[in-house]
């Protein structure tokens, strides 16, 4: 058997990791490069293997890092089935074809207002494709096992967002796991990830291998900052992943309210994507931790903007008010338009609730920039900015560890690090050498490993 790291090495971005055993060769997740240009443009250049003989796609969870190539892979010739969970299958519709109708627009933008090199710039993919590679999706239960080919294979919940799995592969006497992105185990959302089998290698996620979560109450935090904000008469602008991020904000700040902690003002949810995941939350409570009427309270006291003049309206709105809009790092999507409109004031406050990737706005925002470049216009900062702790969906470094404690894989188990920056391989690397007796290594980029 061979393991080729094609994405998600070396980087956090791009997971893709080719396995080849027998006859059999199987992509284990698809995802776009994210963040800096340098690995955004590794999307563009071809994958070195043969679409013919590619059989499937097991996709652990619907995020774009991890599932955002297939519609290149479908125009690129693949028919081969996706297999994931039932959940990641619905989110995946909407993602995908939000990314594509998003490409699209940034590519008719550039055109339009000659912001590119390119005389007539051409999106990645477009809703179309986005839309025709979901026949290829063949959704399957947790811990079903399917056979394809010469591989046999199963899903493992591990939290994060609805759908997330750990894929376990057995081929040719070895079972080898794939973590994908492992939630927290006391999540505010969703329920903590399952128990590992035995295994004869691990590839796991190193997202925060050299970060702790604080132990600061993220409720009480966001009562804080929301108090401080209204007291001046100030607008809340909150970037937010749609997957996941936006349905905790929108409970918390549901949940607050109703305690009285924070005035009740209105709270818009500008993002069409995100007001569908709400509803698809609401179908998968055995997932997450929200009962029925906690879900239908949060979806409706929270002001759903569907349409772009629903958007354009929020202009319009007394203060104070929150708006949560995508996209989570800033990288496009309607958050931008209310940066523009807002960032220059004083009063305004951003908050950024969750994991920035090196080279996006919401990275340069935290680290300290003094403007920042929306549609070809630099736009300066003056808004107060502040990082809510304790709601990434992502383990860090300790709870990975009691992770790994509550599973039973043995002492001496190989471990490959992948899906981090090369700062969070290289701790989490050291941390459980020291800590443990896996034998630890880090994955890199194009290496292949032969088992």
């Amino acid at each position: 058997m061979n393991i080729t790291f094609l994405g998600g090495a070396e980087t956090v971005t791009g997971s893709k990791f080719l396995i080849e055993a027998g006859e059999t060769r199987v992509l284990v997740d698809c995802g776009l490069f994210q963040g800096y240009k340098w690995l955004r443009k590794r999307n563009r250049q071809p994958l070195p293997l043969d679409i013919e003989s590619l059989d499937a796609v097991l996709l652990t969870h619907a995020h774009l890092d991890h599932s955002g190539y297939i519609p290149v892979l479908y125009k690129q010739g693949f028919r081969g089935a996706v297999y994931t969970h039932h959940a990641t299958r619905d989110l995946s519709e909407i993602l995908l074809a939000d990314s594509g109708h998003l490409q699209e627009e940034e590519a008719h933008y550039l055109g339009r207002h000659k912001l590119s090199k390119h005389e007539t710039p051409e999106p990645l993919y477009d809703q179309d494709d986005a839309d025709a590679c979901m026949e290829l999706f063949q959704p399957v239960d947790f811990y079903e096992e399917v056979q394809l080919g010469d591989i046999r294979f199963h899903l493992r919940p591990v939290g994060h967002i609805l759908g997330a799995a750990c894929i376990i592969i057995e081929t040719e006497g070895k079972r080898i796991g794939f973590s994908g992105d492992v939630g927290r185990l006391n999540d505010i959302f969703m329920r903590p990830p399952a128990p590992l089998p035995a295994l004869d290698m691990l590839m796991l996620e190193s997202t925060y291998g050299n970060r702790r979560h604080d132990d600061a109450d993220p409720l009480s935090q966001l009562a804080d900052i929301v108090n401080e904000t209204v007291d001046k008469g100030g607008n809340i602008l909150i970037p937010a992943f749609a997957v996941g991020r936006a349905q905790v904000l929108q409970h918390m700040l549901t949940d607050l309210m109703k305690a009285g902690r924070i005035p009740r003002l209105p709270v818009y949810l500008d993002s069409p994507m995100a007001i569908d995941v709400s509803e698809i939350y609401c179908r998968y409570e055995d997932q997450h931790r929200l009962s029925s009427s906690e879900c239908h309270e949060m979806c409706s006291t929270v002001h759903y903007s569907r349409s772009v003049q629903d958007s354009k309206a929020l202009a319009d709105q007394a203060y104070p008010h929150v708006i949560i809009a995508g996209s989570g790092m800033a990288t496009g999507g309607r958050i931008l338009h209310h940066f523009k409109r807002l960032l220059g004031q004083h009063r305004t406050t951003v908050i950024f609730a969750g994991y920035q990737a090196g080279g996006t706005r919401g990275a340069k925002m935290v680290d300290g920039a003094e403007r920042i470049k929306i549609h070809g216009d630099w736009i300066p900062v003056k808004a107060r900015l502040e990082v809510l702790s304790g709601l990434s969906g992502h383990g860090d470094f300790t709870e990975i560890e009691q992770w790994l404690a509550q599973s039973d894989l043995a002492p001496e188990t190989p471990i490959n690090l992948i899906h981090g920056d090369p700062d969070a391989l290289e701790a989490m690397k050291d941390h459980l050498r020291q800590n443990t007796r896996f034998e630890v290594d880090v994955a890199g980029y194009q290496s292949i490993l032969r088992l």
